[in-house]
């Protein structure tokens, strides 16, 4: 039996990295095997992943000469960055530059970035109606991903550009449906009647995985994925099915979001508003009869409500 390729894989105690590693560990017989690369070697969801037969070492994207290290003998890698936490677009420049330089000093045959798309290309930072976050960004958690795509790029890195979405998991986090004041639950996202581009964080390591195993088919190529695009009536039909009882959707406007006063509300409201008014664009770019063929197992969101029906019950 020939000898498995290794993919390291950053951020593999996050939801993207674990998503891709435990795929990949779940395929005893498959042709790759998991180098998962965290800070903590000691964390408990890196034992868990060695316990699983992951290779685990510590690097950091901060700093280059440990992620050169961390890549050494692999045949490809998974690069993806927080923005959330340090909240700084600088900052993940910086890792996405070096994760590029890292991999193109060890040599991979194929990387896969896990980016998003330039949102000022609809909603620029000159249109009055949204404000400028971090002196040059509309989005920062999208635009600098975008911009960090052409340090693989210019290097000739052998680089997958995986454009990701909206997280189902969000609405674990204050995006599932209240109560109103008469005691009726209600879906408020800010999204008007456009539909949302959305994924369970699992699939997209799944989806990954698909693409490492079709070779070099994708190597150059931009893939932009997705579970599935639902409006917000028909994602508070879901959540209603779930509940046994109605769900109203009642879109806020991105200003009202904007002003909530929660944390990144600026962010999260611009990110709305470029969902919403590149709605045609973005989830055009989402061919989810390709992203079924990476990912046969592919959930849509009524799979991912049931997943986790315990933790979504009405308040």
């Amino acid at each position: 039996m020939s000898e498995k390729k290794i993919i390291a894989v950053a951020g593999a105690t996050g939801a993207q990295g674990g998503g891709l590693a435990r795929a990949i560990l779940a395929e005893q017989d498959g042709p790759f095997t998991v180098r998962a690369i965290t800070r903590g070697a000691g964390s408990d969801k890196a034992r868990a992943l060695a316990e699983l037969g992951a290779e685990v070492v510590e690097a950091d994207l901060g700093d280059r000469a440990s992620v050169r290290r961390a890549f050494d003998g692999a045949y490809g890698a998974y690069v993806v960055t927080n923005y959330w936490e340090g909240m700084s677009a600088e900052t993940e420049l910086a890792q996405a530059d070096n994760a590029a330089r890292a991999a193109k000093d060890a040599g991979l045959r194929h990387v896969i970035w896990s980016t998003l798309e330039d949102t000022r290309a609809h909603l620029p930072v000159t249109d009055t109606r949204v404000p400028v976050l971090e002196g040059s960004y509309t989005v920062p958690h999208f635009d600098a991903k975008a911009e960090a795509d052409r340090f693989f790029v210019d290097l000739g890195v052998p680089t997958t550009l995986l454009r990701t979405t909206f997280y189902w998991e969000a609405f674990l986090q204050g995006f599932a449906p209240s109560r109103d004041d008469s005691g009726h639950l209600v879906l408020s996202l800010p999204m008007g009647d456009s539909a949302l581009a959305g994924i369970a964080v699992e699939d997209i390591g799944a989806v990954a995985l698909g693409i490492f195993a079709r070779g070099e088919e994708f190597v150059g190529e931009t893939v932009a994925i997705a579970g599935e695009h639902l409006t917000g009536k028909q994602l508070a039909a879901a959540f209603a099915e779930l509940y046994g009882e109605p769900v109203a959707y009642r879109p806020l406007t991105h200003d009202r979001f904007r002003a909530l006063g929660i944390p990144a509300a600026a962010e999260i409201g611009n990110m709305f508003q470029y969902y919403t008014e590149a709605a045609d664009a973005f989830t055009g770019a989402r061919d989810l009869r390709l992203v079924r063929d990476l990912h046969p197992g592919l959930r849509t969101f009524r799979d991912w409500l049931t997943a986790h029906k315990d933790a979504l019950t009405a308040g």
